[in-house]
C-alpha cells in the first residue's frame, strides 16, 4: 500500500499540516478503492492513480479562485469523467484523540456479518464493527488509507436527547490501539456537525471521495 496520504492524515490528526502555500500535492492512491481530494488551509492533495499532468492541467483549466480549485464542482466532474467513479458528496473531515477505558454508554456488538448496517459499512471500510444502543448505531471501520472512521446514527424517536454525543464519544473509547478517530460529516447536516463537534471531534479540512462502480 502506498503510505504517503497515510502519513499526511497522521500529521493533520496531529494538528501538523501541510504549508498554506496555495499548492495543490498529487499523490498515488493508497490501494485500489482510496481515491478523491482533501483541501486544508490553502493546500490540497490529490490521491489518485491519473497522470498528475492531467490532474494539474484539470486544475488550472476549472480554477476560478486557486485556492478552491480542488473542490471547484468543475474539476470534481472533470475528474470523475477521467476515472469513471463518482462521488456522494463534499465532506467536512473531523478528527479526535483515542479515549483510554470502555465507554460509558452501554453497547451490544452486532457480529452478524449480514446485518443491513454492517453489509453496507463494509462496502467502504475494512474490518468493521458495529455496536448498537438503545436508539442507535456506531459504525467503527478501517476507511481511507487505513484510518479509523467511526460513523453514528440515531433513530428519529431518540434523536434530541443526546445519544448520537454518547456514540460519537464510544468511538474514541472502542477505537483499537488507540491513535485516532475519523468521522466525516456533510457540512450541511448541521446536526450531525454539533454532535461530532460536542464529542471532541475538531474539523480539520473537506474532502471528496470518489467511489467505483
Amino acid at each position: 500500500m502506498n503510505e504517503a496520504l497515510a502519513r499526511i492524515l497522521e500529521a493533520a490528526a496531529r494538528g501538523e499540516f501541510p504549508p498554506p502555500d496555495g499548492t495543490t500535492t498529487v499523490i498515488p492512491q493508497p490501494n485500489p478503492r482510496d481515491a478523491g481530494v482533501l483541501a486544508f488551509t490553502a493546500h490540497s492533495v490529490v490521491f489518485t492513480d491519473e497522470d498528475p499532468g492531467w490532474i494539474r492541467a484539470a486544475l488550472t483549466a476549472t480554477a476560478g479562485d486557486p485556492l478552491a480549485a480542488s473542490m471547484n464542482p468543475a474539476f470534481l466532474s472533470a475528474l470523475m469523467a477521467r476515472t469513471g467513479r463518482s462521488m456522494n458528496t463534499i465532506d467536512l473531515l473531523t478528527v479526535a484523540p483515542a479515549r483510554a477505558g470502555r465507554p460509558e454508554l452501554p453497547l451490544r456488538e452486532i457480529r452478524d456479518q449480514a446485518h443491513p448496517r454492517v453489509a453496507r459499512a463494509l462496502k467502504f471500510r475494512d474490518d468493521v464493527r458495529v455496536w448498537a444502543a438503545d436508539g442507535g448505531v456506531l459504525v467503527l471501520g478501517r476507511g481511507v488509507a487505513g484510518r479509523w472512521e467511526a460513523a453514528v446514527e440515531v433513530e428519529l424517536a431518540a434523536r434530541g436527547a443526546g445519544l448520537g454525543v454518547e456514540l460519537a464519544l464510544a468511538a474514541r473509547h472502542l477505537v483499537p490501539g488507540g491513535g485516532h478517530v475519523w468521522a466525516q460529516q456533510s457540512p450541511g447536516n448541521a446536526r450531525s456537525v454539533r454532535t461530532f463537534q460536542q464529542a471532541g471531534f475538531r474539523p480539520v479540512g473537506s474532502e471528496a471521495l470518489l467511489m467505483a462502480g
